[in-house]
C-alpha cells in the first residue's frame, strides 16, 4: 500500500474548512447548556465529539474516491461512531443511591456525534433540524 503525497496547504478547500468549522461552532453550542447546569460533559467535550464526527466522515470520504470506492465500505463508520460515543457515554452514566446520573448528558453527546456526521457529509437541512431540536430539548437554555 502506498502512502498518500504530500498535501499542501492550497488543497484544503473551504468545503471542509467550512464543514468541519459548522461540526465545531455547533457542538459548542450544543454543550452550552450542559456547561451552564453544571453537567460532566461540556461544551469542550460536545465540541470535540461534534468536529471528530464531522473529521470522521471526511476522511472517510476522501478515502473511499481515493481508493476506488467499492473496496470498503463507508458505512462503517456508523458502527465506529456507535462503539466510540457509546464507550464515551458509557462512562459518563453513573447508579448511585438508587438514581441514574448523566443519561441525558450521554444522549446529547450521541446527537452531537450526529449533528457532526451529518455536518461532515454536508446534509445542511439534517444539521439545522438537529440542532433545533436539541436546543428545543434543553428547556433552561
Amino acid at each position: 500500500m502506498e502512502l498518500n503525497p504530500v498535501t499542501s496547504l492550497e488543497w484544503l478547500d473551504w468545503d471542509i474548512i467550512s464543514r468541519l468549522g459548522v461540526a465545531a461552532i455547533l457542538g459548542l453550542v450544543l454543550g452550552l447548556d450542559r456547561e451552564w447546569r453544571g453537567h460532566a460533559a461540556g461544551m469542550r467535550t460536545h465540541g470535540l465529539i461534534c468536529v471528530s464526527a464531522a473529521a470522521m466522515v471526511v476522511s472517510i470520504m476522501a478515502l473511499y474516491h481515493q481508493l476506488d470506492g467499492p473496496r470498503m465500505d463507508p458505512l462503517r463508520l456508523f458502527e465506529a461512531a456507535g462503539a466510540f460515543i457509546g464507550i464515551i457515554g458509557a462512562g459518563l452514566i453513573v447508579f448511585s443511591k438508587g438514581q441514574l446520573h448523566n443519561l441525558t448528558t450521554a444522549a446529547h453527546l450521541w446527537l452531537a456525534t450526529m449533528v457532526g456526521i451529518a455536518c461532515g457529509a454536508a446534509q445542511w437541512p439534517l444539521v439545522a433540524i438537529l440542532t433545533v431540536i436539541s436546543l428545543t430539548c434543553s428547556p433552561e437554555m
